[in-house]
């Protein structure tokens, strides 16, 4: 099972929360030194995956494949070095990253589902959530969407059918960093208002700043333990933790010189201090 949150306080478990975080986020960057990837969309969804791998899933460390587990649908495809990142620190992935693909394929250890084409691990999370409860098993069911993604219809088919079908045992989670490949999201496809167009699907709806370990997990269990499908806006910076790339889009994807790799570790790991000081 994950760490209990009520056997230590809660500010303890929020700091261990930020330094994994951090420790994933260095995972990333030196990854981005030796090849391109889409850096900025794995470091603004690392904080989200860890406070579900490390406070909410239900899950043994010593066997990711239990078959009691919750699962986790990683949609946002270009957030797969976040998530290899985060599977790496809890000692599911080998700490080399270099020859995994750039969205998430099944086979790979702690992967739930392939997502190489965006918009689609809604429609696969309402299935297994749907699965699981006709089957009498109590498992829930996360699924981490992009904003971006979300323009496309089959996230909504599948909002609709999870609203349809009640599946309590369904949680999303949008990571909202507000910036996609072609550009920001409200210029490309405006979203906005995107928390009144779940709540008109029928689903429980939560707001927060995703980079705070706190709100993210306290939000999500109210989530869980609401009637019918629960979504959390978590509202997130692409590229957070490295001020060079904060909110830019030409960070989509990129490669770091080894100058900028030493200057962003240096400053991931003074915040990092600075926080727990």
């Amino acid at each position: 099972m994950s760490p209990a949150v009520d056997n230590e306080s809660a500010d303890h478990v929020d700091a261990d929360v930020a330094s994994f975080a951090a420790s994933a986020r260095a995972r990333v960057l030196r990854l981005a030194a030796r090849k391109p990837l889409h850096v900025g969309s794995a470091l603004s969804v690392i904080d989200l995956l860890a406070v579900l791998y490390t406070t909410v899933l239900r899950r043994r460390p010593d066997d990711p494949w239990w078959s009691g587990r919750d699962r986790l649908v990683l949609s946002k495809g270009h957030g797969a070095y976040g998530l290899y990142a985060v599977l790496a620190e809890l000692g599911v992935l080998d700490d080399c990253l270099d020859g995994l693909p750039g969205h998430p394929s099944d086979g790979i250890p702690g992967v739930e589902a392939a997502t190489g084409a965006l918009g689609h691990g809604l429609s696969i999370g309402c299935g297994m959530a749907l699965g699981l409860r006709r089957a009498g098993r109590d498992q829930r069911v996360f699924v981490v969407t992009g904003d971006g993604e979300l323009d496309e219809g089959s996230n909504w088919e599948a909002a609709q059918f999870a609203a349809h079908h009640q599946l309590d045992n369904l949680v999303a989670v949008v990571d909202r960093n507000g910036l996609q490949q072609e550009g920001r999201t409200e210029q490309v496809l405006g979203l906005e208002p995107l928390a009144d167009k779940w709540r008109a699907f029928g689903w429980a709806v939560s707001v927060v700043n995703g980079h705070d370990p706190a709100a993210v997990r306290t939000a999500v269990t109210g989530l869980i333990d609401r009637r019918g499908p629960g979504v959390l806006i978590a509202d997130t910076v692409k590229g957070k933790g490295v001020s060079f790339m904060e909110g830019q889009p030409s960070w989509h994807m990129g490669q770091l010189t080894e100058e900028q790799l030493d200057a962003a570790l240096a400053e991931l790991f003074a915040g990092q201090e600075a926080s727990l000081s």
